[in-house]
């Protein structure tokens, strides 16, 4: 007769097979699993779906939530602005960076929300730079996985181990013993990713080509508007303060077009789109646009009283969070035609300015004020992206072309950014004292950033990667299976047979691999909880110190870096780095062999035994 551990080890086997060939895709596979496996009558219904109570599962979904606020209140974006600037055009510079972020950040909070708050950010990355995200998603899952090697708290293996220590009798470690072992693992990790990062090119064309949308940069080379943007501050003196922009009307009387205005408020500058009622005033920031060529800009500087500040990016591309453009045609039904740029009253109509217009396919050089509209005209408009929007919805006399690829990367709620640490403050403040558990921490962050409106409840639904959560959970079932059928007890007590009257080293060598191979198929917190005990009993039978013996255990639960489904960490970049089966083994296998030869070498060096 069969024996129940026969039948989990090759269901097991089954879901691995279609894992590697991926076929059908990974969610669909753990659906099946947690359908047969109840039939077998190892496990029952009721354990098969208890993945859907547990509460890592809601705990990875808060923090998907948690990212999700990050990201529409533009934290996650600066975040990325600043690995840029720091990064150059240098992927290598750009991949230290990240990973050496992404190891400290987590070793403060769960690997796994870190993992959910980068994903868009290094996306963003990915696209500006015309890198494939597939080059950065796995340094990003492997930095992550490191980063439960820093500190004690990192992840929930650390304090299994460290639970079982005391529960014999033993020290528990302290908040940063494991932190030696980490820090050479993550300079490793890099220089190994570095190299590795070779074998991460598949699909790299078509990833980048990706998008069609023009970028804010195409229509600056197409309608010739560099060198026409000027940035410069209103003087106390000035006869602009005071006035409105329709009493003033500077784009007839000078050919200055006010693109936007920053006025000084409490909390900093305030970015303001302008209308004909805006007021100037002493100290704001005037964003122009010369629409006319001919216009002596030194004329304008001293005759207005204002002050030239430097620019940052190429006709205001800079301020692409505020400042949007869209391209439009007139039908020739359109109210506009033959009437002027000023007639037409843009800005007082549809709170737009023209800053271009093509004819046939030719972009008109000379000044746009007085040339008259015509039928199938296409004009660039710039503006806030709130105007752009409602004129996509309601204009009857334009039609909108083409809406650039910036326009999926506004951030709806920018100004809540402040709002948005401090929500992250609470949850990785409460992570680490410990008061509450992880799980309410987090989702005691989703209600703050709900209440100071950082995220709405759709938002929030939508941010949630379900594919990830149901293979997470559809795999858990085969813990259990594992457990209820012994073969788990058999392969711990194997090991101790196995060992015999080896060498220390060797033994280290053995709980390593044996962990990281259990963590292929259980979740890292259960491989620990199993493994802890094994790793002290070997201990106490060569009567060597029970921390080296400990320490591997810990640092193995952490190295699960050779199948996707070996961590959430792994499962949540499989979609967005178009990764298969293979490309984790492929990537995970040899590094998880450098982790094992450098615990062995340091554990016991650092640790006595």
């Amino acid at each position: 007769m069969i024996s129940d551990l026969t039948i989990v080890l090759a269901l097991l086997a089954v879901a691995i097979a279609m894992f590697a060939v991926n076929k059908p895709r990974m969610d669909a596979v753990a659906l099946i699993m947690m359908t047969v496996l109840p039939l077998t009558g190892v496990i029952s219904m009721n354990e098969a779906l208890s993945g859907f109570s547990d509460p890592n599962i809601i705990l990875i979904a808060a923090l998907f939530v948690i990212g999700e606020g990050l990201v529409r209140t533009g934290v996650a974006q600066r975040l990325g602005d600043f690995l840029i600037s720091r990064a150059g055009a240098s992927e290598t510079r750009l991949l230290i960076l990240l990973m050496v972020i992404v190891a400290g950040i987590g070793s403060m909070m769960s690997s796994t929300g870190v993992v959910a708050i980068f994903i868009p950010v290094v996306l963003r990355i990915a696209h500006n730079m015309k890198i494939a995200p597939g080059r950065l998603m796995m340094p990003l899952s492997v930095a992550a996985l490191i980063s439960g090697m820093m500190t004690l708290v990192a992840t929930a293996p650390n304090l299994v181990v460290n639970s079982e220590l005391i529960r014999h009798g033993y020290d528990g470690f302290h908040f940063f013993s494991i932190t030696p072992f980490g820090l050479p693992l993550l300079a490793l990790g890099i220089l190994y990713m570095l190299f590795a990062r070779r074998w991460l090119t598949k699909g790299e064309a078509e990833t980048v080509a990706g998008s069609k949308q023009p970028r804010l940069a195409d229509w600056i080379r197409e309608y010739g508007l560099a060198e026409r943007e000027y940035r410069l501050r209103v003087a106390p003196d000035s006869p602009l303060v005071g006035k409105t922009l329709e009493e003033l009307n500077l784009r007839s009387s000078s050919g200055v077009n006010i693109i936007a205005l920053e006025h000084n408020s409490r909390f900093g500058h305030k970015f303001v789109s302008p209308t004909a009622q805006t007021e100037v005033y002493a100290g704001d920031v005037l964003y122009l646009d010369l629409v006319a060529p001919t216009i002596d800009i030194e004329e304008v500087y001293a005759r207005f009283r204002l002050r030239k500040l430097p620019l940052t990016g190429n006709y205001f591309s800079d301020r692409s969070q505020e400042i949007g453009m869209v391209e439009v045609m007139l039908p020739t039904t359109s109210k506009l035609i033959g009437k002027t740029v000023v007639s037409a009253r843009f800005r007082s109509e549809y709170g737009l300015n023209v800053v271009g217009l093509r004819r046939g396919s030719t972009a008109l050089k000379n000044s746009l004020l007085d040339e008259k509209l015509k039928a199938g005209d296409t004009l660039l408009l710039i503006g806030s992206w709130k105007a752009i929007r409602r004129l996509q919805a309601s204009s009857k006399d334009m039609i909108v072309l083409t809406l650039p690829a910036e326009l999926d990367e506004v951030v709806p709620a920018a100004s809540r950014a402040p709002h948005a640490l401090i929500a992250l403050a609470v949850v990785v403040g409460l992570m680490v004292s410990g008061i509450v558990p992880n799980v309410q921490a987090a989702l005691i962050g989703c209600l703050l950033l709900g209440l100071m409106r950082c995220v709405d409840l759709d938002s929030s639904y939508r941010s949630i990667h379900w594919q990830s959560l149901v293979l997470i959970v559809g795999m858990l079932p085969f813990s259990i299976a594992l457990q209820k059928t012994g073969g788990v007890d058999m392969a711990a007590s194997a090991l101790l047979s196995f060992v015999g009257e080896a060498s220390p080293r060797f033994v280290l060598a053995s709980l390593f691999a044996i962990t990281a191979v259990f963590g292929l198929f259980i979740s890292n917190t259960a491989t620990a909880v199993l493994m802890a005990p094994v790793a002290l009993a070997v201990a106490h039978e060569l009567q060597a110190s029970p921390y080296p013996f400990a320490m591997t255990v810990a640092l193995a639960a952490s190295a699960a870096f050779m199948t996707p489904v070996s961590s959430p960490v792994n499962t949540l970049v499989i979609g967005p780095g178009n990764y298969t089966f293979g490309d984790f083994v492929k990537i995970g296998v040899p590094f998880t062999l450098v982790a094992l030869v450098t615990t062995v070498i340091l554990v016991p060096w650092l640790l006595p035994l």
